[in-house]
């Protein structure tokens, strides 16, 4: 299989006042294309630095990390902005969901910024949705779905482009645990039909679902 992550000696740190915060120690990493991964670890353990890492939201201060067997300390910002735009797709517990769109909408704006063309946007889009099952929800606005259903519309916004790489941060950590379930089959499906998908989960049940785990104490890998 080929390596769609290469982390080696990743570290990062942050400064709070003049004390100095370290938060990634030296991590290597390998994910391979269709692997399954769930990330695990207290609060503060590291492991949303590392996801942001992953997904070019922060930079390490040392090491190095390729994409795709490229190494991202060549990427200009405007290859950083379409990576993030078409090869890698976020999940957030929160959703982020625009409330004066509908659900279609905010599953075609991301579509707009990549500037398809309106009529493949409209197959991607419906396509989309129909793979989470919201077909009937298309023109619901945020405030008119379940917290299930908005966040099958963020996965649906994800996953318009196909992106090789799903990154999913407590998708499930607003929901109950029906809707939780529902979630977790639409990212194991998206697996099974190929996607990598790398989850953060503080759930260890959700954790063994995934076909590899990794634990984060204290800014330093454990299997």
């Amino acid at each position: 299989m080929e390596k769609i992550i290469e982390l080696k000696n990743i570290s990062k740190h942050y400064y709070i006042g003049k004390e100095r915060l370290e938060v990634l120690k030296n991590i290597n990493l390998t994910v391979e294309n269709g692997d399954f991964l769930a990330i695990t670890g207290e609060s503060g353990s590291g492991k949303s630095t590392l996801m942001n890492i992953l997904g070019f939201l922060d930079t390490p201060d040392a090491g190095s990390y390729a994409f795709d067997g490229k190494n991202s300390k060549a990427f200009s910002s405007h290859t950083l902005s379409k990576l993030r735009g078409s090869k890698i797709g976020f999940i957030f517990q929160s959703f982020h969901l625009l409330p004066n769109l509908t659900a279609y909408q905010n599953v075609e704006l991301p579509l707009i910024y990549n500037k398809i063309p309106k009529s493949k946007r409209k197959e991607l889009c419906l396509n989309a949705l129909n793979k989470v099952g919201l077909t009937e929800r298309i023109n619901h606005k945020p405030n008119q779905l379940s917290g299930g259903q908005k966040q099958r519309v963020a996965i649906a916004r994800a996953i318009a482009l196909s992106p090789p790489l799903i990154l999913a941060d407590e998708p499930t950590g607003n929901l109950d645990p029906a809707s939780g379930k529902d979630v977790l089959n639409i990212l194991e499906n998206l697996n099974k039909e190929g996607t990598t998908i790398i989850i953060i989960t503080h759930d260890i049940s959700i954790a063994k679902k995934a076909e590899n785990q990794i634990n984060i104490i204290n800014g330093k890998i454990y299997c």
